[in-house]
């Protein structure tokens, strides 16, 4: 049964956990690493590595989408970033590094009011396809319409849609809201559809059609929704709730299955392993990947939401470099703080607690050890404070 507590005589609230509060528990068998798999298989395509790279500016150009589909995982394009606003956006990319942290955010709100071209998502698209990598694109809802059909004639594997929060069931007095089972039942590419980050929400998504769904609210470094809006949840109940939902269409629909894939508060590889533990199947990362030499941020990192023209929801961030893309991934490890050899490091918890596949760790035993983090492993050094 739920934890159900009394915030004040008008007002319960749910108990709810972040990774920082669990920990992953032993069990009586072992395995060697070299017999573990952490691909994941999602529709008509496989990834040696269960890894979504968030579209952020900061994180994935088509430069470094095509590195990370050489490594094995699947870097997402913004469509409403920096590279479909201008023909070269290297010069700009260089002024946001470089500002004064009391300018970012009007810098943000200026340099993001140049329009989307659709003649540079095409170009953006086809650069990345003709690498031979699957090619992922982002839109947020509101432009998903606008610009649909240029994502998609453009040769798109699998398309994003994705916001700080998004419902099945938008509502609206000025314009019609995307139907979003109605868009989806149009596509011929899988969908992957979030933020959510409750059992109802996710559930939502998963009755529209939609191959994944992205769990998470204002958890990454970058990201100052829950000071702008009180909008969170935190990330291992997010998850696990999203896992039961999975679990009940899975029933509900006859057998199909949607993807759960962890959106933020994940650093380290020991986040990652506790990301599958609670039921995810795949984890999207931003602010990790941020700190890769190949980063297009040049050391820093800024959300989705830091440009919003009314309501900025999202900060620059330092993002020390610490290695290659390849490094971050899969190693060999340059730090003892498990923010390098992400995925080396789940291969291994999963080594220890003696499973083989990631639907099988799933299965794992979790338990609450809030102050375990915070007694055994150091703070990671920039990673969410701006550099000064």
């Amino acid at each position: 049964m739920p934890d159900i507590v009394e915030i004040g005589i008008g007002k319960t609230g749910r108990r709810a956990f972040g990774f920082d509060d669990v920990a992953i528990a032993p069990s009586r068998r072992t395995r060697d690493p070299e017999d573990v798999s952490i691909a994941w298989d999602i529709d008509a395509y496989r990834f040696e590595l269960p890894l979504v790279a968030s579209a952020m500016d900061g994180v994935v150009s088509p430069a470094t989408a095509i590195e990370l589909g050489r490594l094995g995982a699947l870097g997402v394009l913004d469509l409403e970033g920096l590279w479909t606003r201008y023909d070269d956006p290297e010069p700009l990319l260089a002024r946001i590094a470089e500002l004064p942290p009391g300018e970012v955010t009007r810098a943000l709100q200026e340099i993001y009011a140049e329009p989307i071209k659709a003649d540079l998502i095409t170009a953006r698209v086809k650069q990345v396809r003709d690498a031979g990598v699957t090619v992922a694109a982002s839109l947020t809802p509101q432009r998903t319409v606008q610009f649909a059909q240029t994502v998609l004639d453009s040769g798109v594997d699998i398309f994003v849609i994705q916001g700080t929060v998004v419902s099945a069931e938008h509502v609206s007095s000025r314009h019609e809201p995307l139907n979003l089972k109605r868009f989806i039942a149009d596509l011929d590419v899988p969908v992957l559809v979030g933020g959510c980050a409750t059992y109802q929400s996710a559930l939502h998504l998963m009755r529209t059609g939609a191959a994944g769904v992205l769990v998470g609210i204002a958890g990454g470094s970058a990201n100052t929704t829950r000071s702008v809006m009180g909008i969170g949840v935190p990330m291992a109940t997010a998850v696990a709730d999203a896992a039961g939902a999975r679990r009940d269409y899975l029933d509900e629909s006859g057998g199909r299955y949607v993807h759960v894939i962890a959106d933020g508060s994940m650093r380290t590889g020991g986040d990652i392993a506790k990301a599958i533990a609670c039921g995810a199947d795949a984890v999207m990362l931003g602010g990790p990947l941020a700190r890769a030499t190949e980063a297009p941020g040049r050391g820093w990192h800024w959300g989705h939401g830091s440009s919003h023209p009314e309501l900025p929801r999202g900060t620059r961030v330092a993002a020390d470099q610490v290695g290659s893309l390849e490094e971050i991934l899969v190693g060999p490890s340059c730090t003892a703080d498990g923010t390098t050899n992400l995925f080396g490091g789940l291969r291994r918890a999963m080594a220890m607690t003696g499973y083989s596949s990631l639907k099988e760790f799933q299965r794992v035993e979790v338990m609450l050890a809030p102050a375990a983090r915070n007694r055994d492993l150091p703070a990671t050094p920039g990673q969410d404070a701006a550099r000064t």
